[in-house]
């Protein structure tokens, strides 16, 4: 299984989506559709979002401190 880091590739705002998409082998565009469903219900998506993408590294700081 893959670390959970944010790619450099196939992202579309902050590469969030696409990050978990890859740690838990579901495709990106899936991961997005859910993320947009789950906005329609009440909840804290936007403030988790905005953890996740100040939490999780880019692939290029990962690798880096390898």
């Amino acid at each position: 299984m893959a670390n959970l880091v944010r790619p450099r590739d196939n992202r579309w705002i902050a590469g969030v989506c696409s990050g978990l998409a890859r740690r838990y082998g579901m495709s990106p565009l899936s991961v997005r559709l859910l993320f947009l469903l789950s906005c329609l219900l009440p909840g804290p998506q936007f403030i988790v979002y905005l953890v996740l993408w100040v939490m999780m590294p880019t692939e290029d700081r990962h690798f880096a401190s390898v």
